[in-house]
Protein backbone atom coordinates (compact mmCIF):
# COMPACT_ATOMS: atom_id res chain seq x y z
CA UNK A 1 0.00 0.00 0.00
CA UNK A 2 2.73 2.48 0.96
CA UNK A 3 4.55 1.93 -2.35
CA UNK A 4 1.41 2.99 -4.22
CA UNK A 5 1.16 6.15 -2.10
CA UNK A 6 4.89 6.76 -2.57
CA UNK A 7 4.54 6.51 -6.36
CA UNK A 8 2.25 9.55 -6.38
CA UNK A 9 4.09 11.48 -3.65
CA UNK A 10 7.39 11.13 -5.51
CA UNK A 11 5.89 13.05 -8.45
CA UNK A 12 6.14 16.27 -6.42
CA UNK A 13 8.83 18.43 -4.82
CA UNK A 14 10.38 16.55 -1.86
CA UNK A 15 10.23 19.42 0.61
CA UNK A 16 6.61 20.23 -0.20
CA UNK A 17 5.73 16.53 0.08
CA UNK A 18 7.33 16.39 3.53
CA UNK A 19 5.02 19.07 4.90
CA UNK A 20 2.02 17.69 3.01
CA UNK A 21 2.46 14.21 4.49
CA UNK A 22 3.00 15.67 7.97
CA UNK A 23 -0.33 17.49 7.73
CA UNK A 24 -1.98 14.43 6.20
CA UNK A 25 -0.85 12.18 9.05
CA UNK A 26 -2.02 14.74 11.59
CA UNK A 27 -5.48 14.89 10.02
CA UNK A 28 -5.75 11.10 9.65
CA UNK A 29 -4.96 10.62 13.34
CA UNK A 30 -7.70 13.07 14.31
CA UNK A 31 -10.31 10.65 12.96
CA UNK A 32 -11.81 8.62 15.86
CA UNK A 33 -10.18 5.21 16.15
CA UNK A 34 -7.32 5.97 13.75
CA UNK A 35 -4.64 6.28 16.43
CA UNK A 36 -5.54 2.79 17.66
CA UNK A 37 -5.57 1.45 14.10
CA UNK A 38 -2.25 3.11 13.23
CA UNK A 39 -0.59 1.61 16.31
CA UNK A 40 -2.13 -1.77 15.48
CA UNK A 41 -0.62 -1.63 11.99
CA UNK A 42 2.83 -0.34 12.85
CA UNK A 43 3.67 -0.74 16.55
CA UNK A 44 4.87 -3.75 18.51
CA UNK A 45 4.54 -3.64 22.30
CA UNK A 46 6.85 -6.33 23.59
CA UNK A 47 9.04 -6.05 26.68
CA UNK A 48 11.69 -8.14 24.95
CA UNK A 49 12.38 -5.21 22.62
CA UNK A 50 13.19 -2.83 25.46
CA UNK A 51 16.76 -1.51 25.52
CA UNK A 52 18.35 0.09 28.57
CA UNK A 53 21.05 2.59 27.62
CA UNK A 54 22.39 5.86 29.04
CA UNK A 55 20.20 5.25 32.09
CA UNK A 56 17.11 5.38 29.84
CA UNK A 57 14.71 2.61 28.85
CA UNK A 58 13.90 2.64 25.14
CA UNK A 59 10.62 0.98 24.15
CA UNK A 60 12.49 -0.61 21.23
CA UNK A 61 15.85 0.03 19.54
CA UNK A 62 14.49 1.71 16.38
CA UNK A 63 14.45 5.50 16.36
CA UNK A 64 13.78 8.35 13.96
CA UNK A 65 16.91 10.30 13.08
CA UNK A 66 17.17 14.08 13.34
CA UNK A 67 16.09 16.18 10.37
CA UNK A 68 12.61 14.78 9.91
CA UNK A 69 10.97 16.71 12.75
CA UNK A 70 13.19 19.77 13.07
CA UNK A 71 10.82 21.77 15.24
CA UNK A 72 9.37 19.03 17.48
CA UNK A 73 6.00 19.61 15.82
CA UNK A 74 5.25 15.98 14.90
CA UNK A 75 6.34 13.97 17.93
CA UNK A 76 2.87 12.87 19.06
CA UNK A 77 1.85 11.83 15.54
CA UNK A 78 5.12 10.01 14.87
CA UNK A 79 4.86 8.17 18.19
CA UNK A 80 2.05 6.08 16.67
CA UNK A 81 4.38 4.77 13.92
CA UNK A 82 6.19 2.27 16.13
CA UNK A 83 9.39 4.14 16.96
CA UNK A 84 11.23 3.46 20.19
CA UNK A 85 12.54 7.05 20.29
CA UNK A 86 12.51 10.23 18.22
CA UNK A 87 15.30 12.75 17.70
CA UNK A 88 14.26 16.32 16.94
CA UNK A 89 16.29 19.09 15.32
CA UNK A 90 18.85 20.13 14.37
CA UNK A 91 17.89 23.07 16.60
CA UNK A 92 19.69 26.43 16.57
CA UNK A 93 19.40 29.30 19.06
CA UNK A 94 17.76 31.66 16.56
CA UNK A 95 15.24 30.90 13.85
CA UNK A 96 16.80 30.60 10.40
CA UNK A 97 15.53 29.91 6.90
CA UNK A 98 18.36 27.62 5.90
CA UNK A 99 19.80 27.46 2.41
CA UNK A 100 18.05 28.61 -0.75
CA UNK A 101 15.47 26.31 -2.37
CA UNK A 102 15.46 23.84 -3.99
CA UNK A 103 17.58 22.09 -1.36
CA UNK A 104 16.16 18.56 -1.10
CA UNK A 105 16.50 16.03 -3.93
CA UNK A 106 15.60 12.38 -4.43
CA UNK A 107 18.01 9.97 -6.14
CA UNK A 108 15.45 7.26 -6.81
CA UNK A 109 17.83 4.94 -8.70
CA UNK A 110 20.09 4.98 -5.65
CA UNK A 111 17.33 4.94 -3.00
CA UNK A 112 18.95 8.07 -1.65
CA UNK A 113 18.41 11.73 -0.87
CA UNK A 114 20.69 14.73 -1.25
CA UNK A 115 19.95 17.61 1.08
CA UNK A 116 21.52 20.97 1.76
CA UNK A 117 18.80 22.23 4.08
CA UNK A 118 21.20 24.26 6.24
CA UNK A 119 19.63 23.79 9.69
CA UNK A 120 16.32 25.41 8.74
CA UNK A 121 14.27 25.60 11.94
CA UNK A 122 12.19 28.01 14.02
CA UNK A 123 14.73 28.37 16.82
CA UNK A 124 15.12 26.84 20.24
CA UNK A 125 12.40 28.89 22.00
CA UNK A 126 9.77 27.73 19.50
CA UNK A 127 10.94 24.12 19.84
CA UNK A 128 10.71 24.33 23.64
CA UNK A 129 7.09 25.47 23.41
CA UNK A 130 6.28 22.49 21.16
CA UNK A 131 8.02 20.12 23.57
CA UNK A 132 6.00 21.50 26.47
CA UNK A 133 2.81 20.47 24.64
CA UNK A 134 3.77 16.93 23.65
CA UNK A 135 1.68 14.14 25.15
CA UNK A 136 3.70 11.03 24.35
CA UNK A 137 6.08 9.55 26.91
CA UNK A 138 8.36 8.31 24.13
CA UNK A 139 12.05 9.14 24.58
CA UNK A 140 12.99 12.32 22.72
CA UNK A 141 16.51 13.39 21.81
CA UNK A 142 17.58 16.95 21.05
CA UNK A 143 20.00 17.44 18.17
CA UNK A 144 21.72 20.83 18.54
CA UNK A 145 23.81 23.01 16.24
CA UNK A 146 24.95 26.56 15.62
CA UNK A 147 23.37 29.37 13.64
CA UNK A 148 24.85 29.74 10.17
CA UNK A 149 25.73 33.41 10.65
CA UNK A 150 27.41 32.96 14.02
CA UNK A 151 31.07 33.90 14.19
CA UNK A 152 33.74 31.43 15.30
CA UNK A 153 33.73 33.05 18.74
CA UNK A 154 29.98 32.43 19.07
CA UNK A 155 29.90 28.72 18.15
CA UNK A 156 30.24 27.33 21.66
CA UNK A 157 27.75 29.86 23.06
CA UNK A 158 25.23 28.72 20.44
CA UNK A 159 25.50 25.11 21.60
CA UNK A 160 25.36 26.15 25.26
CA UNK A 161 22.20 28.19 24.66
CA UNK A 162 20.49 25.23 22.98
CA UNK A 163 21.64 22.84 25.68
CA UNK A 164 20.44 25.00 28.57
CA UNK A 165 17.03 25.77 27.07
CA UNK A 166 16.26 22.23 25.88
CA UNK A 167 17.64 20.46 28.95
CA UNK A 168 14.35 20.19 30.89
CA UNK A 169 12.43 18.90 27.86
CA UNK A 170 14.56 16.26 26.10
CA UNK A 171 15.93 12.93 27.32
CA UNK A 172 19.32 13.03 25.62
CA UNK A 173 21.43 15.42 23.52
CA UNK A 174 23.22 15.02 20.21
CA UNK A 175 25.98 17.50 19.42
CA UNK A 176 25.92 17.92 15.65
CA UNK A 177 29.35 18.96 14.38
CA UNK A 178 29.30 16.92 11.17
CA UNK A 179 26.54 18.34 8.95
CA UNK A 180 28.08 19.30 5.58
CA UNK A 181 25.47 21.98 4.88
CA UNK A 182 26.27 24.74 7.38
CA UNK A 183 29.84 25.85 6.61
CA UNK A 184 32.78 26.14 9.04
CA UNK A 185 33.32 22.40 8.94
CA UNK A 186 37.06 22.73 9.66
CA UNK A 187 36.36 24.45 12.98
CA UNK A 188 33.50 22.16 13.97
CA UNK A 189 35.49 19.00 13.29
CA UNK A 190 38.68 20.15 15.01
CA UNK A 191 39.49 17.81 17.89
CA UNK A 192 40.46 20.53 20.37
CA UNK A 193 37.32 22.52 19.56
CA UNK A 194 35.12 19.47 20.10
CA UNK A 195 36.76 18.67 23.45
CA UNK A 196 36.32 22.28 24.60
CA UNK A 197 32.68 22.30 23.43
CA UNK A 198 31.80 19.01 25.09
CA UNK A 199 33.48 20.00 28.35
CA UNK A 200 31.43 23.21 28.42
CA UNK A 201 28.21 21.27 27.88
CA UNK A 202 29.21 18.81 30.61
CA UNK A 203 29.63 21.71 33.04
CA UNK A 204 26.07 22.84 32.38
CA UNK A 205 24.87 19.25 32.65
CA UNK A 206 26.53 18.75 36.03
CA UNK A 207 24.66 21.74 37.46
CA UNK A 208 21.23 20.21 36.72
CA UNK A 209 19.18 17.99 39.01
CA UNK A 210 19.12 15.34 36.27
CA UNK A 211 22.06 14.81 33.93
CA UNK A 212 21.18 14.19 30.27
CA UNK A 213 23.25 11.81 28.15
CA UNK A 214 25.43 13.62 25.59
CA UNK A 215 26.34 12.04 22.25
CA UNK A 216 28.53 13.24 19.38
CA UNK A 217 27.28 12.86 15.79
CA UNK A 218 30.07 12.16 13.31
CA UNK A 219 30.45 12.02 9.54
CA UNK A 220 30.70 8.75 7.58
CA UNK A 221 33.65 10.07 5.57
CA UNK A 222 36.23 10.02 8.38
CA UNK A 223 39.45 8.08 7.87
CA UNK A 224 40.90 5.79 10.53
CA UNK A 225 43.14 8.53 11.95
CA UNK A 226 40.10 10.76 12.39
CA UNK A 227 38.09 7.90 13.90
CA UNK A 228 40.90 7.33 16.37
CA UNK A 229 40.54 11.00 17.31
CA UNK A 230 36.81 10.45 17.85
CA UNK A 231 37.59 7.61 20.25
CA UNK A 232 40.08 9.86 22.05
CA UNK A 233 37.49 12.66 22.30
CA UNK A 234 34.87 10.30 23.79
CA UNK A 235 37.29 8.82 26.30
CA UNK A 236 38.78 12.21 27.23
CA UNK A 237 35.46 14.00 27.76
CA UNK A 238 33.65 10.91 29.07
CA UNK A 239 30.49 11.77 27.14
CA UNK A 240 27.95 9.01 26.68
CA UNK A 241 28.33 7.85 23.10
CA UNK A 242 28.39 8.42 19.36
CA UNK A 243 25.88 8.57 16.52
CA UNK A 244 27.39 7.14 13.34
CA UNK A 245 26.73 8.62 10.99
CA UNK A 246 25.60 11.84 9.38
CA UNK A 247 25.23 12.38 5.62
CA UNK A 248 28.15 11.94 3.23
CA UNK A 249 29.75 14.44 0.85
CA UNK A 250 30.96 11.60 -1.37
CA UNK A 251 29.39 11.06 -4.80
CA UNK A 252 31.09 7.73 -5.43
CA UNK A 253 29.30 4.60 -6.69
CA UNK A 254 26.03 6.36 -7.51
CA UNK A 255 23.76 5.23 -10.33
CA UNK A 256 22.46 8.76 -10.82
CA UNK A 257 24.22 10.31 -13.81
CA UNK A 258 27.05 12.84 -13.33
CA UNK A 259 25.00 15.41 -15.27
CA UNK A 260 22.06 15.03 -12.89
CA UNK A 261 24.38 15.26 -9.88
CA UNK A 262 25.98 18.41 -11.29
CA UNK A 263 22.52 19.91 -11.76
CA UNK A 264 21.68 19.18 -8.11
CA UNK A 265 24.94 20.61 -6.76
CA UNK A 266 26.39 20.09 -3.32
CA UNK A 267 24.74 18.63 -0.25
CA UNK A 268 24.85 15.55 1.98
CA UNK A 269 23.91 12.12 0.64
CA UNK A 270 21.78 9.83 2.80
CA UNK A 271 20.20 6.45 2.15
CA UNK A 272 21.53 3.26 0.61
CA UNK A 273 24.79 4.74 -0.78
CA UNK A 274 26.07 5.43 2.74
CA UNK A 275 24.98 2.08 4.22
CA UNK A 276 28.30 0.24 4.01
CA UNK A 277 30.39 3.26 4.89
CA UNK A 278 28.32 3.93 8.00
CA UNK A 279 28.44 0.27 9.03
CA UNK A 280 32.23 0.17 8.72
CA UNK A 281 32.56 3.32 10.85
CA UNK A 282 30.43 1.61 13.52
CA UNK A 283 32.50 -1.56 13.30
CA UNK A 284 35.80 0.33 13.56
CA UNK A 285 34.71 2.42 16.56
CA UNK A 286 33.29 -0.61 18.34
CA UNK A 287 36.29 -2.88 17.78
CA UNK A 288 39.06 -0.28 18.18
CA UNK A 289 37.59 1.06 21.43
CA UNK A 290 36.80 -2.45 22.70
CA UNK A 291 33.15 -1.40 22.94
CA UNK A 292 34.04 1.40 25.36
CA UNK A 293 30.93 3.48 24.61
CA UNK A 294 27.46 3.02 23.10
CA UNK A 295 26.86 3.69 19.41
CA UNK A 296 23.63 4.63 17.64
CA UNK A 297 23.82 3.41 14.05
CA UNK A 298 22.22 5.34 11.21
CA UNK A 299 22.75 5.42 7.47
CA UNK A 300 21.17 3.43 4.66
CA UNK A 301 18.78 1.30 6.73
CA UNK A 302 16.06 0.32 4.24
CA UNK A 303 15.33 -3.21 5.50
CA UNK A 304 15.41 -5.34 8.63
CA UNK A 305 18.62 -6.92 7.32
CA UNK A 306 20.26 -3.49 7.08
CA UNK A 307 19.37 -2.76 10.71
CA UNK A 308 20.66 -6.12 11.93
CA UNK A 309 23.89 -5.50 10.05
CA UNK A 310 24.40 -2.26 11.99
CA UNK A 311 23.67 -4.01 15.28
CA UNK A 312 26.04 -6.87 14.45
CA UNK A 313 28.73 -4.29 13.67
CA UNK A 314 28.38 -2.81 17.15
CA UNK A 315 25.38 -0.47 17.20
CA UNK A 316 23.28 -0.52 20.37
CA UNK A 317 20.36 1.36 18.80
CA UNK A 318 19.53 2.26 15.20
CA UNK A 319 17.84 5.22 13.54
CA UNK A 320 16.14 5.59 10.19
CA UNK A 321 15.42 8.60 8.02
CA UNK A 322 15.73 8.05 4.27
CA UNK A 323 14.56 4.45 4.70
CA UNK A 324 11.44 5.77 6.45
CA UNK A 325 10.71 7.94 3.40
CA UNK A 326 11.32 5.17 0.85
CA UNK A 327 9.83 2.23 2.77
CA UNK A 328 7.21 3.83 5.01
CA UNK A 329 6.34 3.12 8.66
CA UNK A 330 6.10 -0.61 8.00
CA UNK A 331 9.92 -0.67 8.06
CA UNK A 332 9.96 -0.08 11.83
CA UNK A 333 7.72 -3.09 12.48
CA UNK A 334 9.83 -5.28 10.16
CA UNK A 335 13.00 -4.39 12.05
CA UNK A 336 11.40 -5.04 15.42
CA UNK A 337 9.98 -8.37 14.24
CA UNK A 338 13.45 -9.37 13.02
CA UNK A 339 14.88 -8.48 16.42
CA UNK A 340 12.21 -10.55 18.17
CA UNK A 341 13.03 -13.48 15.90
CA UNK A 342 16.53 -13.43 17.37
CA UNK A 343 15.31 -13.59 20.97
Amino acid sequence: MYKIVRFFLFKFDPENVHYFTANLLNNILKVPGMKWLWRKMYSIDDKRLEKKLFGLTFKNPVGLAAGFDKNAAMIDDLSHCGFGFIEIGTVTPKEQEGNAKPRLFRLQEDQAIINRMGFNNKGVDHVVENLKRKKTKLIVGGNIGKNTNSSDAEYIEDYKTNFSKLHPYVDYFVVNVSCPNVGSMATLQDKDFQIELLEELKKINSQQNVQRPILLKIAPDLNTTQLDEVIEIILTTKIDGVIASNTSTSRGNLKTTPNDLDAIGNGGVSGQPVKNKSTEVIRYLSEKSNKAFPIIGVGGIHSAEDALEKIDAGADLVQIFTGFIYEGPGLIKKINNALLARK
